[in-house]
């Protein structure tokens, strides 16, 4: 049944703020297949730093590639200064086989691949092979032949062309059958692999060209690199020559942390993208020396001992990272360094003042809380000391007593209201930092959020955070930030790629292990890289040209959200429409958003008051046939923001909107 809105949007009433355009933030962490699915290497256990998983010694994803009924596999240490382990492999010439390890894989084509092999060999092995096969036709896809020069460790180098696209691909480094045989005796035909990999030519600063594009395409503001993982993490860990980067386990997460993202990758990635970096420093089981180390390689003159090492790594001038978080969600159980909030208090000060010692300039951001009790503590005792606290807020099932057997419109309401929830712990927050001028300065960072539908765990279906429920959940949620903009400063969505089941842009198949019984590649599109519906809502939104927020009513239809449980939220009554209006710098253009959190179509009317726009406006909708439609590698396409122009004169006689749907009109002033 359709129903019938109006909204007023009062020219005249600006705010003084201006919308900080960091709100429309993003987030890098280093969880499960985070930057496996980020960067552009196809291969894993380049290092050969995992366990074998069979019962030959071959590390890892690799696997013995041999006809050989007497090659041996060992795991050995590495090259010197090298972390992970090298591959040894020993071939005997009496087999006269073809020995070598291989991976499965999908590669990008026509390409060309940068091909490096670290590699050692006994003095009569005279060349190895490096070779991307399809695993289904045997067809030879590229081919690299390998002069191998020392019996001591090399460094080798070479371009392959793979001639086309292939998703079940097999990458195989050997040595052939046809290579000339040896007198067996004592040290022959042993190959070491201390490293191996592929790295397709169209790379932007080692991340793949597509989630570059993408990302660019988000126009962030700011990338935040957090997480769980941080409060674990060594950041000098992560600097100089990556092969020489040790291998460090992650706690967090489990598996391997990334050697190959660390501080300057994450800095020029940033540079690629043109926004503002915020890092996060560890003081779960780092100290404020170490905070203090790590802003001086990053902002640090080359006078200074940091800044001198980050100009030996390559980056003489400084990075000016100037914001800077203390502590990921420190008040967890689950976090490195968990505390009560006045010891983490008393961390901060040290902390801070540590940090600000090194570099007067830098912003500084601490963990908050949304329960008011850690917030109240930590402002008391070193509110003065910080710029910023920081908010999480994922909105799921549980405040709601919710699960899988609640009926499927109980649920969509629920996330549907997700603005009412951030507004109210934005007040309480609001509330407790205005309570005393010690700390009145502080403002709002929400530095992550997303939809989170638990209980999660084992699942029959595709993931529902990326329908387009979820979609009109996060839209509303930006609404609410935005008219809360004058505290808001900061946002960043969780996360940006894969990592969990919300990243916002998605490569390949892989749901993480919230998703069990399926492998990556189990739909045969491990190349397909998409973006899911709150992807196409986070890029609508931050490109829009927002700087003040106009007053806007909305006269519509309610809803409410059946909740098992008490919820601090009255959740009677809620508006259908969920409303924010702004304008440009020089206030000729009004940005309307608008999103129909109803099940049914709403017949909105538009009274534009004392602005003259137009004849045309440019509208984008964000729709579908149902709040349960997803993107994926089968539909890559099936939700996308579309744009049109329409008549103003439609929006003020009456402009039907689809039901759970987000939309944004634009209207420019008449001539």
């Amino acid at each position: 049944m359709k129903s019938n809105a109006k909204i007023s949007i009062d020219y005249s009433r600006v705010s003084e703020h201006t919308v900080n355009p960091y709100l429309f933030g993003h987030f890098v962490e280093d969880i499960r297949d985070h930057m496996e699915a980020m960067l552009a290497f196809p291969l894993k256990d380049m290092d050969f730093e995992s366990e074998a998983e069979l019962r030959t010694s071959v590390s890892g994803s690799w696997y013995a590639y041999t006809n050989g009924r007497n090659t041996q596999y060992a795991m050995e240490a590495p090259a010197p200064r090298h972390s992970g382990r090298a591959q040894r492999i020993r071939i005997y010439s009496d087999d006269e086989a073809y020995s070598g390890i291989a991976q499965k894989s999908a590669l990008k084509g026509p390409m060309d691949y940068t091909v490096r092999v670290v590699a050692r060999a006994s003095i009569e092995l005279q060349y190895l092979m490096v070779e991307a096969v399809d695993r289904r036709t045997e067809e030879v896809l590229g081919q690299l032949k390998i002069e191998l020069h020392s019996h001591n460790w090399q460094d080798y180098e070479g371009q392959m062309t793979i001639l086309r696209a292939c998703t079940d691909a097999e990458i195989r480094v050997y040595v052939p059958e046809e290579h000339p045989r040896w007198i067996d005796h004592v040290s022959t035909g042993m190959l070491w692999l201390d490293h191996v990999s592929l790295l397709p030519v169209d790379h932007i600063a080692l991340v793949k060209r597509e989630i570059v594009e993408m990302t660019r395409a988000l126009n962030a503001g700011m990338m935040r690199l957090a997480g769980n993982y941080i409060s674990a993490y060594h950041w000098e860990h992560g600097i100089g020559p990556v092969l020489e980067r040790p291998v460090m386990y992650n706690e967090a997460w489990g598996g391997w942390t990334s050697k190959y993202f660390g501080t300057d990758e994450f800095i020029r990635f940033c540079h690629e993208l043109q926004v503002e970096p915020l890092i996060c420093v560890n003081d779960g089981s780092g100290t404020p020396e170490e905070a203090a180390q790590w802003i001086e390689y990053c902002n640090g003159s080359v006078d200074t001992p940091m800044g001198a090492l980050r100009a030996k790594n390559g980056s003489p001038e400084p990075y000016h990272v100037k914001y800077w978080e203390i502590g990921n969600e420190v008040w967890g159980q689950w976090q490195v360094g968990a505390c009560s909030a006045e010891q983490f208090a008393e961390r901060t000060v040290q902390f801070a003042k540590r940090m600000k010692e090194t570099d007067a300039s830098i912003v500084l951001l601490a963990c908050g809380h949304y329960e008011q009790g850690w917030n109240k503590s930590l402002l008391a005792l070193a509110g003065e000391h910080i710029d910023y606290l920081t908010l999480h807020l994922y909105h799921g099932y549980g405040p709601f007593g919710m699960n899988r057997d609640t009926p499927a419109e109980d649920r969509y309401k629920a996330m549907a209201s997700y603005p009412e929830w951030t507004r109210h712990y934005i007040r309480q927050t609001m509330e407790a930092i205005h309570s005393d001028i010690k700390h009145q300065h502080v403002k709002l960072a929400i530095t992550e959020y997303n939809t989170m539908y638990y209980p999660n765990t084992v699942r029959k279906g595709l993931p529902d955070e990326h329908t387009l429920g979820a979609a009109v959940a996060n839209a509303a949620n930006l609404n609410e930030m935005i008219r809360c903009s004058d505290s808001v400063h900061i946002g960043s969505f969780s996360d940006l790629v894969n990592g969990w089941l919300g990243g916002c842009i998605r490569v390949g198949d892989f749901y993480a292990d919230q998703y069990r019984g399926k492998q990556a590649g189990w739909s045969g599109h491990p190349l397909t890289i998409y973006g899911t519906p709150t992807y196409e809502v986070l890029k609508l939104y931050a490109n829009r040209d927002i700087r003040h927020i106009l007053h806007v009513e909305a006269e519509c239809g309610t809803f409410s959200v059946t909740s098992n449980q008490k919820t601090p939220v009255e959740l009677d009554a809620l508006p259908d429409l969920d409303v924010v209006a702004g304008t440009n710098g020089d206030r000729s253009r009004i940005t309307l958003f608008i999103v129909n959190r109803s099940l049914e179509e709403v017949r909105v009317e538009l009274d534009l008051r004392s602005f003259d726009a137009s004849e045309e406006g440019t509208l984008y909708e964000i729709t579908s046939d149902s709040y349960n439609n997803i993107n994926s590698v089968f539909q890559p396409d099936h939700i996308k923001c579309t744009e049109r122009s329409v008549l103003t004169e439609n929006w003020q006689h009456g402009y039907v909107l689809r039901p759970s749907s987000i939309y944004v009109m634009e209207f420019g002033k008449a001539d």
